[in-house]
């Protein structure tokens, strides 16, 4: 097949044309900061804020409660402007009528802003206008869309300037036909917009593959749409001033506050040593095409943080022994043999649970150790007790599967509701889903008891309500932020072959 972006299936795409995503050399890609104001009387001070940190301000006239002076506002900053007014369907918050939408339409281009966007339903209803620019805009709030040659050139019939297309894109598979629809060579330029938390995905890899802009929201509370990133997220937590065709991608695996963190931590690390390295936050979706996807991306690392690690385990094609028996993998290298699994968790767990141990005359082999948890890094901590010969059950609030791991591991099993009744010095929680409670499956704050240790590797550096619980009660609690340091430096030094600056954990780990 000729275009891979007509493509249904990401495999299709990467087998047919594995060119069709080489950067685009531009200057640099632009910032169009959304502003979706209610009011008429602070609309002016949003604007001067976006013209501070964007290029270009899109003008979302949807959100007003009342009708705004388009004329007035486009002259408030110098910045270029897009005026747009979306409809529930698309996106949007319009509640007044078709016709009332049109008519705002029309008189917004005699206002003479840069660039208006219209829907290609409507657009062969606005002429156009002056020097205005017409982006002509697709939006599909269920998939991705699959004909979108048949789209760009009905938008280009429509008198296009420019073709916006938009989507949801929950997963790198759902991105990719973006992706494609904006880096290929067209007769008219084509922008996109990734729908949903994972919208990030889209907007970083389309800096480095040629979109002549990407979307960002003014602030919390302002998105055009739910998840939207901020232009300070971007700036901060994902360094996009530097994005360049050139910038190499390390991906991290899901989207949550540990992820973040550790984004912006490594991204504070890959900067100190000054290389155009950033992190990239991706969804996983289908494995059978992630790995097809990464080799044309050329994202030779995946930094895992959370549950992720056990489904990545079919991914690598060579693991340590022990790191296999694990059953928990959080970082993937590709190298010149194919993708290498490693598991820095149980490692950096198992050596600061032994240096809580060792100034009391103690080792493992003679405490009675509790993982608590359902899942793979229940399964990697059992694992890592059990070298040290330690007396370890398993238990969680799926009993079968905790059987399983008990069985898989040579330990002893623990009903959830025998949690309570089983002596133990020391308990690992193991599991983000994890709570504190007394529904079933929650953790009641009753188990933990003066001298015993706990520690929690369940959403690391995020810390567990839990191990408050346990300090309030006398428990010795060992440092979340201790091993994650320590498991994030493995990580750092496998990918870059340099130790993780301690300046960028202040970085990363600053509100």
């Amino acid at each position: 097949m000729g275009d891979p972006a007509t493509a249904v299936n990401p495999s299709d795409m990467i087998a047919a044309e594995p060119n069709a995503l080489l950067p685009i050399l531009l200057e640099f890609c632009m910032i169009c900061i959304t502003v979706t104001p209610t009011s008429r009387t602070l609309v002016k001070a949003d604007l001067l804020n976006a013209a501070r940190h964007g290029d270009i301000i899109e003008l979302c006239l949807d959100h007003f409660v009342n009708e705004p002076d388009v004329k007035d506002l486009i002259t408030a900053v110098d910045k270029p402007m897009i005026v747009s007014c979306r409809r529930p369907q698309d996106g949007g918050k319009w509640k007044g009528t078709e016709q009332e939408r049109l008519l705002l339409l029309r008189q917004a281009i005699v206002a003479g802003p840069a660039y208006i966007e219209l829907d290609l339903d409507i657009a062969d209803q606005i002429p156009r206008f002056g020097k205005t620019q017409r982006v002509i805009s697709f939006t599909r709030l269920d998939r991705p869309e699959t004909d979108i040659d048949g789209v760009f050139d009905a938008a280009a019939n429509a008198k296009a300037d420019i073709v916006k297309f938009a989507w949801p894109t929950p997963t790198l598979d759902a991105a990719w036909p973006l992706l494609a629809a904006v880096s290929q060579k067209r007769t008219l330029p084509v922008v996109g917009l990734g729908l949903g938390q994972a919208e990030i995905t889209f907007s970083l890899l389309g800096m480095k593959y040629g979109s002549p802009w990407i979307y960002a929201a003014l602030e919390q509370g302002m998105e055009a749409y739910p998840g939207q990133a901020t232009v300070f997220d971007l700036k901060d937590i994902y360094h996009s001033d530097g994005i360049t065709p050139k910038t190499a991608f390390v991906a991290v695996a899901g989207f949550g506050e540990s992820q973040t963190v550790t984004t912006k931590v490594l991204n504070a690390g890959f900067q100190h040593l000054g290389g155009n390295v950033r992190c990239l936050p991706i969804e996983l979706g289908d494995l059978r095409q992630l790995k097809k996807m990464l080799d044309v991306l050329k994202i030779r690392a995946i930094i895992v943080q959370g549950a992720h690690g056990q489904s990545l385990l079919e991914l690598a094609e060579h693991v340590d022994k022990h790191d296999r028996q694990s059953g928990y993998l959080n970082l993937l290298l590709k190298r010149d043999d194919g993708w290498h699994g490693y598991n820095t968790l149980w490692r950096s767990s198992l050596k600061a649970v032994e240096a809580e141990l060792q100034p009391i005359g103690k080792t493992l082999a003679t405490q009675n150790v509790m993982v608590i948890g359902n899942g793979g890094m229940a399964q990697s901590m059992v694992h890592a007790i059990t070298q040290r010969q330690g007396l370890v059950s398993v238990c969680g609030p799926d009993d079968k599967r905790a059987q399983h791991t008990a069985q898989v591991n040579n330990c002893r099993f623990v009903p959830f509701q025998n949690l309570y009744e089983t002596l133990s010095d020391i308990v690992i929680l193991a599991d983000p889903q994890i709570s504190s409670g007394t529904r079933h499956g929650q953790i009641n704050p009753s188990l933990f008891r003066p001298n015993m240790t706990v520690l929690d590797v369940s959403n690391l550096p995020i810390e567990n309500s839990l191990m408050q619980e346990a300090r309030d009660r006398g428990s010795k609690v060992i440092s979340s932020a201790n091993i994650y340091m320590d498991q994030l430096n493995g990580q750092f030094k496998a990918v870059t072959g340099k130790d993780l600056p301690e300046s960028a954990y202040v970085a990363g780990l600053a509100e």
